[in-house]
C-alpha cells in the first residue's frame, strides 16, 4: 500500500465511521438505550424490558463478531483486547469506579452523549470533568498512580485473553471452532433471553438493542476488515489505519471523549489527528441531535440545585477514572469487549454492574429516610 492509498483508505474508515455513529446516536435517543437505565430499571422498578433491549445488544455483536472471526476475516488477538496481561485489579476498581460515577451522573458515556445532542447542559459538564479527569488518568498525573498501583497486578494469561483461545487451548479445539461455540453458548443464552415473554412495548424497544449490536459488529468490519493493512509505507508492518491503539478496535466513548479534549486543545501542535475514536464521539452527539430536532423532543436542562450539580461533577470524576483504569465503559467494555469474549471485559462489566447496583440501593435508602 503506498501513501495516496493509505490516505483513501483511512478517509474511508472516518467516513464510514461518521455515517454509523450519526445513524447510532440517532438510535439510541430514539429508542432511550443506556445501561444504567437498564439497570436502574430492573432494580428499582422491577422491570427489566431495557436490560433485555441490553441483553439483545450483546448477544448481535457477540454473534457478529464471532461469524467475522470464523469466516477468517478479523482474529481477537489484533483487537485491543487481545494482551497477554490480564489486569485484573484495573478492572475490579475501575469497573466499580465506572458503575457508580455513571448512576451519579445519570448515565454512562454514551448516554451523556446522547443527551448533550438533545440539549442537557448537565451531561456537557459531565462529559468535560469526566474527558479532563480521563485525560489525566491515560498520560497525566494519575496515570502515575494507575501505572504503578493497580496495573503492577496482573495474570500471564499468553494467548488466553479470550474465552475461545482459552477454550481451544483445554480441548484441543480450533481457535475459531471454540470461539465460534462460546459465542453460540452465551449470545444465544442472552439473544433467548431478551426475546422470552416481550410485551409489545419491549418489542417495540428490541430493534434498538439489535441496530446497537449490529453497529458494533460494523465498526469491527471498518477498523479490522476495511481500515486493516498488511504493510505500512514507512514501518513495513501491518497495521489498522485511523485507530487510536493502532490495533483493531470497535465503539469506546469514555477514553475518545478525553481525546477530542485534547485534540481541541492543543490542536496547533501538529501532531494530532483523528481517529475512529473521536470521530465516532463527534457522530453520536450529531446523531442524537438531528433525531431530537426532527421529534421536537430537544430541550435546554440544566441543574435543579446545588447537591445535582455535586453528585454529577463527583460523578463525571469517577467515571472520567474508572472509565479509562478499565480500558473501556459500558460501551468500550460492555459491548465491544464482550463481543470479542474477552475475559477482562467480562470482569469489568461484572464490577460495573455492581458499582452501579450498589449505588442504587444507597440511593434508594436515602430517599427512603428523607420520605
Amino acid at each position: 500500500m503506498d501513501t495516496v492509498q493509505l490516505a483513501t483508505s483511512t478517509w474511508a474508515v472516518l467516513l464510514c465511521t461518521w455515517v454509523l455513529s450519526t445513524a447510532l446516536g440517532a438510535v439510541l435517543h430514539a429508542t432511550h438505550f443506556c445501561t444504567m437505565g437498564a439497570i436502574s430499571d430492573a432494580v428499582l422498578m422491577q422491570d427489566s424490558s431495557r436490560l433485555k433491549q441490553w441483553a439483545l445488544a450483546a448477544a448481535v455483536a457477540i454473534l457478529g463478531f464471532a461469524a467475522m472471526q470464523y469466516l477468517g476475516w478479523i482474529e481477537p488477538q489484533k483487537s485491543i483486547y487481545g494482551s497477554s496481561k490480564l489486569l485484573w485489579l484495573s478492572s475490579v476498581v475501575g469497573g466499580a469506579l465506572f458503575g457508580v460515577g455513571m448512576v451519579l451522573g445519570s448515565g454512562c458515556t454514551s448516554k451523556a452523549l446522547v443527551r448533550l445532542g438533545a440539549g442537557n447542559l448537565k451531561s456537557l459538564l459531565v462529559l468535560l470533568i469526566m474527558g479532563v479527569v480521563g485525560l489525566a488518568t491515560l498520560k497525566g498525573l494519575l496515570a502515575v498512580w494507575r501505572v504503578n498501583t493497580l496495573e503492577t497486578v496482573f495474570l500471564q494469561a499468553p494467548s488466553r485473553a479470550f474465552v475461545g483461545t482459552w477454550w481451544a487451548a483445554s480441548s484441543g479445539w480450533t481457535v475459531p471452532h471454540a470461539s465460534v461455540a462460546a459465542a453460540l453458548c452465551l449470545g444465544g443464552f442472552l439473544l433467548l433471553w431478551s426475546l422470552k415473554g416481550c410485551s409489545g412495548a419491549s418489542r417495540s424497544m428490541l430493534w434498538g438493542g439489535a441496530f446497537v449490536g449490529l453497529a458494533v459488529t460494523c465498526m469491527w468490519w471498518i477498523t479490522g476488515v476495511l481500515g486493516h493493512g498488511l504493510e505500512h509505507p514507512e514501518t513495513l508492518e501491518e497495521f489498522f489505519v485511523a485507530t487510536g491503539s493502532g490495533r483493531m478496535e470497535s465503539f469506546s466513548f469514555t477514553s475518545p471523549v478525553a481525546m477530542v479534549l485534547d485534540a481541541f486543545m492543543y490542536f496547533s501542535d501538529g501532531t494530532k489527528r483523528l481517529t475512529v475514536g473521536m470521530v465516532s464521539v463527534l457522530g453520536v452527539v450529531m446523531g442524537s441531535s438531528i433525531h431530537a430536532i426532527w421529534t421536537d423532543s430537544f430541550r435546554w436542562e440544566s441543574f435543579a440545585n446545588r447537591a445535582d450539580l455535586v453528585r454529577h461533577l463527583v460523578g463525571g470524576v469517577l467515571m472520567g477514572v474508572g472509565g479509562v483504569t478499565a480500558m473501556g465503559c459500558t460501551v468500550g467494555q460492555g459491548l465491544s469487549g464482550l463481543s470479542t469474549l474477552s475475559w477482562m471485559s467480562c470482569l469489568t462489566l461484572i464490577f460495573i454492574g455492581l458499582g452501579a447496583w450498589l449505588t442504587l440501593n444507597w440511593q434508594l435508602r436515602q430517599m427512603e429516610r428523607c420520605a
